[in-house]
């Protein structure tokens, strides 16, 4: 399966300074990322993903199309779907997705910062993920007209590992972008580099070559936020069915906002 196109960067020395040590870089872009949390409660923005089904001779078989509106509270991520299929949403499903952003909204409130709102806890921490992962070949390049750091990593075969998102980390290399002014993550690509087995293989079963990348960029001078992922999976679910998709994700029109705390499920665009 064919990898994401790399990413565009010029090689000219930005300057003579050592390049930093990845380990303690990758820690302050956590502790500069934490710092602006607030700030990111301030901002909602556009998102729309494509998901293509694609079949063994890579023809595509099902496309669907969602676009929601994206706000943070509490640090959580919450997502509103305003539109499927290029459709709005009708009276009935607004007001039912309505009624699930509110107590999303409410949840929120009251789950600290870094546990999920729903599902398992499958977070893994930037220190447990250095210890997984082994970085190599650091550099210095202009990426986008700003100073950047960047290095590939790869995940240690030996590496003791404990859940699903560290063991997947094992199983994941790529290249990462940091902005050294900002301390930000402006671009990640990674790819399987062998089958990865979800409930021993009985759940499902993402297949090597399976790859992915994300964008970040700066927003009014003051906030980093997602502009676009792609993703090409392939994986094999509950031993049977065999799913191939394309995901293409846009993030766009970033607004300030607020959420009125007196009922916690209002959300206000300031215009």
């Amino acid at each position: 399966m064919a990898l994401p196109v790399k990413a565009q960067a010029h090689s000219e020395p930005v300057a003579a300074a050592p390049v930093p040590d990845v380990r303690q870089l990758m820690i302050d872009v956590m502790d500069h990322q934490k710092k602006l949390e607030k700030v990111r409660e301030n901002y909602t923005y556009s998102s729309s993903t494509t998901t293509q089904d694609i079949d063994s001779n890579g023809k595509v078989t099902k496309t669907e199309m969602e676009d929601s509106e994206v706000f943070y509270v509490n640090t959580h991520r919450i997502e509103r779907t305003v539109k499927k299929d290029g459709k709005s949403l009708s009276d009935h499903d607004q007001q039912k997705e309505q009624e699930r952003v509110n107590k999303l909204v409410e949840k929120a409130q009251k789950v600290p910062p870094g546990k999920p709102l729903e599902g398992p806890d499958t977070s893994v921490s930037i220190t447990q993920l250095l210890d997984i992962m082994q970085a190599s070949n650091p550099r210095r390049e202009i990426f986008r007209g700003r100073s950047t750091i960047i290095f590939d990593f790869a995940g240690r075969r030996d590496a003791k590992t404990h859940g699903l998102a560290e063991d997947a980390s094992k199983k994941i290399a790529g290249t990462l972008w940091v902005d050294e002014r900002d301390h930000q993550v402006a671009r990640m690509e990674a790819h399987f580099t062998d089958n990865f087995h979800v409930g021993g293989g009985l759940l499902a079963n993402v297949q090597k070559g399976s790859s992915f990348y994300f964008d970040q960029a700066q927003v009014n001078g003051e906030i980093w936020f997602p502009t676009g992922a792609e993703g090409h999976i392939a994986a094999r679910v509950l031993l049977l069915k065999g799913v191939r998709q394309h995901i293409v994700e846009r993030n766009y029109d970033y607004k300030r906002f607020t959420v009125e705390t007196e009922t916690g499920k209002t959300v206000t665009v300031k215009q």
